[in-house]
């Protein structure tokens, strides 16, 4: 089955997966208390399908579910800042600065670490191609997508399993965000550490399963334009596609700067695009007419079918060729991100230092949408000011790390700059972002242990 029917046949098996990991969050126990995701479920199941399992999918299947990551990875990036109201320098700084020290020091040893532990161990012993580290970060913070969107840049700097390796890096890192942060919230709980929650309240059974009781419902969007003219959703995916070309048209102008950056990837650039539909649309008066809630629909969708796609299309073989190796790099990196929410947060957040850690904990592991994940379980109500804190963070740190431009160019910069000088250059990043919370007076020896 070829063309566009082929391509539409494989979306719909796509999507019956997604529905069958929906179905066994429901019904297995197991999988409620580490609150694995539906769309990590059925992404090993489309995987145990595969040509490495069972082997009764079709290969013009797994060709298109290849392909799929790497496209919607830029619906993700172009929808970030859109619908979003854009504050001024002074309120960002003031609100998120102490959220951004934080995660800057936790993304930056994200490289720092990996390169360290690449050049000590993973080079000598296991011959490893220093591009190697990168994948820790691109597959954490980054994610399946941004792996994905990642593939040319892999290949062009000879390390085309590069962008396989990093899928697999995303999937342990969703992992390590929901079962080590569930984990972490019950002890918290235990402790008094949390503002809302305690052990009498616990984290509500309905969430566990995953289906919203009636009365806890709410709306998931809102329409701003008559459904007369044209479709609420289909207008805030036409702005989205705006966001996307204009992200293209810098793209080809970027690729012309030097033939190192031929293979930049497109994702970061919609990200920008997004940015800058935003801002001349809040010049123009049209900005109100951008409903928040229809972006994160749009967002999330294609989050959920891209994780799919992105894990079924994994290649066992290189990553049992790459296995050793791949697991010192993920114990390291899960160890610094353990690090940063249990001695780095108490002593970096002058207050709700759990619900702050902890949302950053799930984002640096797992992607943004498990930050939220977390935080929305520590604080469903939003009655800290995490979620503002987290928000205005995003917007300094997500067009730099997390997929932004320093993820998009690290294999480049390591090549490039050489391993040690990229370690010398992450070591200085976390040093001056350790003065900037001192001087700030966020943070302190004496860590705090109850919130406020």
């Amino acid at each position: 089955m070829e063309g566009l029917t082929g391509v539409f046949f494989s979306i719909c098996i796509l999507c019956i997966f997604l529905l069958a990991g929906k179905i066994l969050r429901v019904k297995v126990r197991l999988f409620q208390v580490i609150f694995l995701p539906a769309s990590i479920i059925g992404g090993f199941l489309a995987l145990a399908c595969g040509p490495y399992a069972a082997n009764i999918l079709p290969p013009f299947i797994l060709d298109t579910w290849r392909e799929i990551p790497g496209i919607l990875i830029n619906f993700v990036f172009a929808t970030l800042f859109l619908g979003l109201a854009v504050p001024g320098l002074k309120v960002l700084w003031s609100q998120g600065g102490s959220q951004l020290c934080f995660g800057m020091i936790a993304g930056t040893g994200q490289y720092f670490f990996a390169l360290l532990v690449t050049v000590l161990v993973l080079m000598p012993f296991f011959d490893v191609s220093p591009v190697f580290a990168t994948i820790l970060e691109i597959g954490f913070a980054g994610g399946h997508g941004t792996a994905a969107g990642m593939r040319g840049v892999f290949e062009q700097m000879g390390f085309p399993e590069g962008a396989d390796l990093a899928q697999m890096s995303a999937t342990v890192g969703i992992i390590t965000a929901v079962v080590g942060g569930i984990f972490f919230i019950n002890i918290a709980i235990r402790k008094g550490y949390c503002v809302n929650l305690d052990e009498s309240k616990g984290i509500p059974e309905f969430k566990k399963r995953g289906l919203i009781p009636e009365k806890e419902r709410f709306s998931i969007s809102k329409a701003t334009v008559a459904s007369e003219s044209i479709e609420p959703l289909a207008f805030h995916f036409a702005i989205t596609g705006l966001a996307i070309l204009i992200g293209w048209l810098m793209l080809a102008g970027v690729r012309q700067i030097h033939p190192v950056v031929s293979g930049f990837p497109l994702f970061p650039l919609a990200m920008m695009g997004g940015m800058i539909v935003q801002v001349v649309s809040i010049r123009l008066g049209v900005a109100g007419y951008y409903d928040r809630r229809s972006f994160e629909r749009i967002l999330g969708f294609s989050l959920d079918i891209l994780v799919v796609a992105a894990i079924a299309s994994i290649r066992l073989d290189l990553f049992v060729a790459n296995l050793w190796p791949f697991l010192i790099l993920m114990a390291v990196g899960i160890a610094w991100l353990f690090f940063c929410l249990v001695f780095l947060a108490p002593r970096m957040f002058p207050y709700n230092w759990l619900e702050r850690g902890v949302t950053e904990y799930g984002m640096q592991s797992g992607v943004t949408a498990m930050g939220l994940l977390l935080l929305r379980l520590v604080d469903p109500n939003y009655k800290t000011d995490t979620a503002q804190a987290f928000g205005f963070k995003q917007m300094l740190y997500e067009p730099f790390l997390g997929g932004g431009l320093i993820t998009a160019t690290a294999p480049f910069i390591v090549i490039n700059l050489g391993v040690w000088w990229s370690i010398g250059t992450a070591a200085v990043i976390m040093v001056v972002f350790m003065l900037i919370s001192w001087l700030n007076g966020w943070s302190t020896m004496n860590p705090v242990k109850k919130q406020r």
